[in-house]
C-alpha cells in the first residue's frame, strides 16, 4: 500500500471515531437497552419552574397525535409532549417540596390559564371527544417534580377505553402518579428515575423503576 494512501485512511478513521464521540444523536428522550430498572437512561427537558404564569402557546392544530398501548390506554405524542421537569425540585429538597403537604397546590397554575391552554391543546391533538372527559394533564405530575406550566409537560389526556362517556375525568394514570410519589418520598426510587419512567410511558413506569405493584 502507498504510504500516503495508508496515512489518509488512518486519518479518515480517526476523524469518524472523533465525530461519533463528540456528536451524539439529538433525541429528546432515549432509553438504553437492557433491564429497565437497571439501565434506564432518559433525558427529560427542564422547564422554567414556578413563575408568574401566562397562557403558553400550544403546538399547531392537528400536529400532535395520540399513541395507544396494546390495551388501548392513551399516550401523548412524544414530540409534542416529551415532559418537562421543575428545576426547583431536586433530590436534595424533596422534604421541602413534593413530599411536603400542600406543596403542589401552592404552585399549580390558575384555571384561567390552563383552561385556555386546554382549549388550544384540544386542537393541537385534534381531540374530538367530550372535553369534560379529558384531563389537561401534567405528563410528569406536579407531585413528581413536573413543570407546572411548560407546554411540553401538558396534554389533553383522553379517557381510558373503559370510561363511560360523560362520566367526567377518571384516569388510571393518576394512581400511577400517586404510587410513584410514595416510592420517591420513601426513598425507594430516585426522583429522576421516576420522572424519566413516567415521561416515557406511564403504563410501564412502575415496572421500569422496579416496583410493578406500586410498593
Amino acid at each position: 500500500m502507498n504510504a500516503y494512501k495508508g496515512l489518509s485512511i488512518a486519518l479518515l478513521a480517526l476523524g469518524v471515531a472523533a465525530g461519533c464521540a463528540t456528536h451524539p444523536a439529538n433525541h429528546v428522550a432515549q432509553v438504553v437497552s437492557g433491564p429497565p430498572a437497571k439501565q434506564q437512561n432518559v433525558t427529560v427537558p427542564v422547564g422554567p419552574g414556578p413563575v408568574q404564569y401566562t397562557v403558553q402557546a400550544q403546538p399547531a392544530p392537528g400536529t400532535c397525535h395520540f399513541g395507544k398501548t396494546a390495551d388501548g390506554q392513551p399516550l401523548p405524542d412524544p414530540v409534542c409532549t416529551p415532559g418537562a421537569t421543575n428545576p426547583k425540585v431536586t433530590a436534595a429538597n424533596l422534604a421541602d417540596t413534593i413530599c411536603k403537604s400542600g406543596y403542589t397546590a401552592s404552585i399549580r397554575p390558575n384555571s384561567n390559564i390552563t383552561g385556555r391552554e386546554k382549549e388550544a391543546n384540544i386542537k393541537s391533538y385534534a381531540f374530538t371527544g367530550d372535553p369534560k372527559d379529558a384531563e389537561y394533564d401534567h405528563l410528569i405530575s406536579l407531585e413528581l417534580g413536573g413543570d407546572p406550566n411548560d407546554s411540553r409537560n401538558l396534554w389533553v389526556e383522553p379517557p381510558s377505553p373503559d370510561h363511560k362517556p360523560g362520566a367526567g375525568i377518571a384516569n388510571p394514570k393518576d394512581k400511577v402518579e400517586n404510587q410513584l410519589h410514595s416510592l420517591v418520598c420513601a426513598g425507594k426510587v430516585a426522583l429522576t428515575d421516576a420522572q424519566g419512567a413516567i415521561a416515557t410511558d406511564w403504563t410501564t413506569a412502575l415496572t421500569v423503576v422496579g416496583h410493578p405493584n406500586g410498593n
